[in-house]
């Protein structure tokens, strides 16, 4: 799924320019006819380490899961758990 993300990323980069001036000529039709994969819509946020789509934490990139483990582990910097 890491890799099938990674070749979406690719895709959408490589028909950026084009897309964006098929649109400004209002050629739908043009659109229609890109690949499905190179519409950014279609990206989705997954975790660096583990891939899961669910739980993305954009600020450190990383799932809810893989967050919480490292976290306690003490490697992610600045980051303590909670008590009051």
């Amino acid at each position: 799924m890491k890799a099938r993300e990674r070749k979406r990323e690719r895709m959408v980069a490589r028909y950026a320019a084009k897309r964006k001036a098929l649109k400004e000529a209002g050629d739908w039709d043009g659109l229609q006819k890109l690949p499905k994969n190179a519409s950014p819509v279609r990206l989705h946020n997954r975790c660096q380490l583990t891939g899961r789509p669910r739980g993305y934490m954009r600020q450190f990139g990383l799932s809810r899961v893989t967050f919480r483990e490292m976290a306690l582990a003490g490697k992610i910097p600045g980051v303590k758990k909670a008590s009051w």
